[in-house]
């Protein structure tokens, strides 16, 4: 007889992360589902989270009882699924008791475990351990494989529609600037950022350590929340779109937030941007280098038409493409639906 679907997720259930997007998705698909809060495996004082940190390899100092938690709420929930984000704070152990009492363990991966900012050990154990990986990066399909996961799936990131969307309010002069760029000032990003600058637009860097760079300093304008960024979107005339090399990303979350609120985008040039954008010109503008980027935004400023009809055409193919994160969990689950005979 088919079980209906009872969900766990393990992740943040900020507004702007992943765990948050799933579990409205969750909800848009009629699915019983709960949330553990992946912050409270990092709670502490601050002296022993860093040294839970730096000793035990990038583990969060409440492990253990965050695991205990996670377990209890399986139990309590009845859950027949969970599906966990990113380098959550779930040991081997506990994957294997999950297995035991026929739960079936997903990761949508949203981080590259190899990346060295984000190694940890204890990781790459527990990673083996689930039943299915789902990962938005090709570069990480095989090393998942020969780590000893049973099925690896390539899935990219979405956009939430009860999140991104085009924002309704009026034109807001407090947001108006000729580029905007959302996301952490990364080493690699930085030349980017300041090439912009230097050029003499009016750029707005939204996101962590922009003022650390003398070049970059005047245009950081900290981190924005979910309504702040549509403000922004709407309101910039050109919106860039970088990957995060260090995570050998080919594509990252504002690749479909961005057209979903409809904003002009100028994007790095990698081979699943053309998958999704087409060629150059048809629904984005793309770049290799600091100067192309300062060619393109240069082009795309002097064209009001043009941005406008680019905001258009790539707003059209990711909202009629079926890239919402409801379709993602859908295809998560599809994949234990036909083989575990598991209904909505």
């Amino acid at each position: 007889m088919a079980r209906a679907v009872r969900l766990v997720l393990v992740g943040n259930p900020e507004p702007f992360h992943v765990g948050a997007h799933l579990r409205d998705a969750a909800n848009a698909l009629g699915i019983p589902v709960t949330l553990c809060d992946t912050r409270a495996a990092f709670e502490g004082a601050w002296l022993t989270r860093q040294w839970h940190w730096r000793v035990r390899g990038h583990a969060p100092a409440r492990m253990s009882p965050f695991n205990a938690q996670v377990l209890a709420a399986c139990d309590a929930f009845r859950a027949t699924h969970l599906l966990a984000t990113g380098l959550a704070p779930l040991t081997d152990a506990t994957l294997r008791k999950l297995r035991a009492h026929s739960i079936q363990t997903l990761n949508f991966l949203t981080d590259d475990p190899w990346n060295p900012l984000h190694r940890a050990e204890w990781f790459l154990r527990a990673v083996r351990e689930y039943d299915a990986i789902f990962t938005p990066r090709r570069a990480n399909e095989n090393d998942l494989r020969d780590a000893g996961c049973a099925r690896v799936e390539f899935l990219p990131f979405a956009y939430n529609p009860f999140a991104h969307f085009p924002d309704p309010a009026p034109p807001d002069e407090k947001f108006a600037c000729d580029v905007f760029f959302a996301g952490g000032a990364d080493a690699e990003r930085a030349p980017y950022g300041a090439a912009l600058v230097r050029a003499g637009f009016d750029t707005h860097l939204f996101g962590g350590y922009w003022e650390r760079y003398a070049d970059t300093r005047r245009a950081a304008r900290g981190h924005a929340d979910l309504p702040a960024l549509r403000r922004a979107v709407k309101n910039a005339r050109v919106c860039l779109n970088l990957v995060r090399r260090a995570n050998r990303d080919d594509h990252v979350m504002r690749t479909f937030e961005i057209p979903a609120m409809r904003g002009c985008m100028l994007t790095e040039d990698t081979a699943q941007h053309r998958a999704w954008f087409g060629a150059e010109g048809e629904s984005v503008l793309y770049f290799q280098t600091p100067q192309e980027m300062v060619e393109r935004v240069r082009w795309l400023l002097a064209r009001a038409d043009e941005r406008a009809r680019l905001a258009g055409a790539a707003h059209e193919r990711i909202t009629h493409g079926k890239h919402t994160y409801r379709d993602r969990l859908a295809a998560m689950l599809d994949l234990k639906d036909k083989e575990h005979d598991i209904r909505f």
